[in-house]
């Protein structure tokens, strides 16, 4: 089966036809070379059905999409589908000096945040979504060399370490992308 995966950036297209072209016998994760939607939506849900309905309406087959991001509790889920650009551009730096700003005067204890990723698969028969909520809170500064985004900054639920601190395998294993990946396995297996 060929599943085509909504996405432009083919590191991404590497990272997930390592994880599942393995755990689904017979899956061909290919890369999306058509247009580039508007995400126009306003959930992770919406945006990743936006991605993977072009990409499967381009392509004719198969299509997965996802969307991602951070939400901290006492920014009402912000910055939520702005993840990517809440400093005003896509500068992972400028994004997290701007969220430790915004949180600098709040105690340990209200600073719970959590990764959020919303896959989507869209077939000629079908439309369904999987999500994976991976819970922490935001520290008070950037610690680690690993990851990206606001991985220096945030510190999964029982852990006293940041994401970026965690060797790639560990956080790898246990975020909200490979939460939602593995709902996606177990519905692909299950085809």
């Amino acid at each position: 089966m060929q599943l085509v995966l909504a996405t432009h950036n083919q590191g991404k297209v590497a990272e997930l036809r390592a994880i599942l072209e393995p755990a689904v016998p017979g899956l061909e994760l290919i890369g999306y070379d058509g247009p580039e939607p508007v995400e126009s939506g306003t959930s992770y849900l919406e945006n990743a059905f936006i991605k993977a309905r072009v990409a499967h309406m381009h392509t004719g087959l198969p299509a997965i999409a996802d969307d991602s991001g951070l939400a901290v509790e006492i920014l009402g889920g912000s910055p939520g589908i702005f993840t990517a650009i809440w400093a005003g551009g896509k500068d992972n730096v400028a994004n997290r000096r701007l969220l430790l700003s915004q949180l600098r005067d709040i105690p340990d204890g209200y600073r719970q945040a959590a990764f959020i990723c919303t896959l989507a698969l869209v077939t000629k028969d079908s439309e369904v979504s999987f999500t994976g909520n991976w819970p922490g809170s935001i520290g008070f500064e950037e610690r680690g060399e690993f990851g990206h985004g606001y991985d220096p900054v945030f510190i999964p639920e029982d852990f006293e370490v940041t994401a970026a601190e965690m060797a790639p395998e560990v956080k790898n294993s246990m975020s909200h992308r490979a939460l939602a990946l593995g709902e996606l396995i177990a519905f692909l297996r299950n085809a």
